[in-house]
């Protein structure tokens, strides 16, 4: 009886283990892929969700708002005229390797990430002269011109303070295994165990944390080759949420399934058309505009996305300050009668139209992207005039391709690096950041308008400002907006502290288990 009794207990013990560990041990799954490892060079939002769970900004947002709060930094000033930004830091922050962080780190990062040039460097160029050590833990940033909305802008990735000892300073790393130890040294409150790219990443909590203790001390992040996979592992128990990128009619059967909890998170994420505009076909705003007139947003916001899309009418998503639908006044939607007067115009007619590739990417933002390049060909080619020719290449091949002025025509998507007006236009028709985007737009008058409504906190000026832009863009077209998405993340019922606001930041240290 004794030897039974003991026997009980034992394998009530080992459950109790076991069952405790299985609620401290989180299975998520995307069909998203992940890029380079350096914040250098790294701009898509998938990696970047990755370095806000492993390493950490100066200052970030509240969890699920856009109210700025302390991180590295404890507290940050602006002078007068906002031209100069001055950041305390945090005492006895240190790396996962022991490294401290001091306000020397943060600038060899800046310097760093600045001189590489990489993709999302203008978001340090565009803005900062120079970078000031003040003491151990005090750093100022000057400015090129005054920006009041510079916080926000420190908040990402390229600004993550890095450890000297394990970047190297004279070019950014694509892999794990490039880094000391294969491991990647971070301040966030998880660190990877285990890197199998485009397989899964193993997230552990980092005990050496200076902020919050994680909920769950172990994320598994499993990569899915499609959306109907990953659905199935969802319903069949191996993942605990699914997030980028389900089918639209896997999210309304879902909808109705009480087993899950759907969170549809409203956001300013926006798809659009980009040209390159200095060297290709497109090099002719005319042309540009041909296509923009053509464009019929309700047809594959309904085809597409069974109207869980909607249709965009300017770079500035519909609900932020100072948007204007100047593409729908301007264009309407699939105009055949404007493009083919365009077109004509031009010398262009059935039996010599204008011809050019459309590019996509298959998989980066989910099953739906090949009908969507289908629909958008089948709605330009509605006019003779035009043959679309659609080429496709996965992520890391289409971002060199951009960078390479290959592509004519390409379809992308933005996630907001700040949640500002200024983030929806200078990214990509000011010259630094439309580089940065393979679209190769410059014009002094555009930069002189930037310049002015980042360097005015005044309302009435930047309104007016942003209101100028949008009635250059439906002329000049460097872009043409499609439309406004919602961002679908679906669980289990007992996965709490899903807190994913405006910023689109998502943090894995808020995620709990019901108890």
């Amino acid at each position: 009886m004794k030897r039974l009794l003991t026997l009980l207990i034992v394998l009530g013990l080992a459950f109790s283990v076991s069952a405790g560990w299985a609620q401290n041990t989180l299975v998520y799954g995307t069909t998203d892929k992940m890029s380079d490892i350096d914040p250098a060079n790294a701009y898509d939002f998938h990696t970047w969700e990755i370095f806000y769970n492993t390493m950490d900004p100066l200052i970030g947002y509240a969890p699920g708002t856009s109210t700025l709060v302390p991180a590295l930094a404890t507290s940050w000033k602006a002078n007068a005229d906002s031209s100069e930004f001055t950041f305390t830091l945090r005492k006895g922050v240190k790396f996962t390797d022991g490294t401290p962080l001091t306000a020397d780190v943060v600038k060899w990062t800046i310097d760093r990430n600045a001189a590489l040039g990489g993709d999302p460097s203008w978001l340090i160029t565009q803005f900062v002269k120079e970078v000031q050590v003040v003491d151990p833990l005090t750093v100022k940033f000057i400015l090129k011109d005054p920006v009041a909305f510079f916080p926000q802008v420190v908040v990402n990735p390229p600004y993550y303070p890095l450890n000297p000892n394990a970047w190297p300073k004279d070019k950014w790393l694509h892999d794990m295994s490039e880094l000391p130890g294969q491991q990647l040294t971070g301040t966030g409150a998880y660190k990877i165990t285990s890197f199998k790219r485009d397989e899964e990443i193993v997230f552990e909590a980092n005990s050496s944390y200076w902020g919050k203790e994680p909920n769950i001390k172990k994320i598994i992040l499993r990569y899915f080759a499609d959306a109907t996979t990953m659905r199935l592992a969802l319903e069949n128990g191996e993942v605990d949420l699914v997030y980028k990128s389900l089918n639209p009619s896997d999210i309304s059967d879902l909808s109705k399934n009480s087993k899950f909890t759907v969170a549809k998170l409203p956001g300013p994420f926006i798809r659009y058309v980009c040209f390159e505009t200095s060297e290709s076909v497109f090099k002719d705003k005319k042309l540009r505009q041909a296509i923009a007139a053509l464009i019929n947003r309700p047809d594959f916001a309904q085809k597409v996305f069974l109207g869980q899309v909607s249709p965009l009418y300017s770079m500035i998503p519909t609900g932020m300050q100072y948007q204007v639908n100047t593409f729908k006044t301007t264009f309407g939607d699939g105009n055949v009668a404007a493009a083919e007067k365009i077109l004509k115009g031009l010398g262009y007619s059935a039996s010599n139209p204008f011809q050019f590739d459309m590019w996509y990417s298959p998989s980066h933002y989910g099953d739906t992207e090949a009908n969507l390049a289908e629909v958008l060909k089948a709605q330009i080619e509605k006019t003779p005039l035009v043959k679309v020719n659609l080429k496709s290449a996965e992520w890391a091949t289409y971002k060199s391709q951009w960078k390479n002025k290959q592509m004519p025509l390409f379809l992308l998507g933005w996630y907001p690096d700040y949640v500002d007006p200024d983030d929806y236009t200078a990214a990509f028709a000011q010259t630094d950041g439309s580089r940065g985007n393979g679209i190769n737009f410059s014009d002094p008058a555009w930069d002189k308008l930037f310049s002015q409504e980042e360097s005015t906190t005044n309302e009435a000026t930047r309104k007016g400002l942003f209101e100028t832009v949008q009635k250059w863009w439906v002329d000049e077209v460097p872009t043409v907006p499609l439309f406004q998405g919602y961002l679908i993340l679906v669980s289990k019922p007992n996965v709490t502290g899903i807190k994913i606001g405006a910023p689109l930041i998502f943090l894995y240290k808020e995620l709990a288990f019901k108890k």
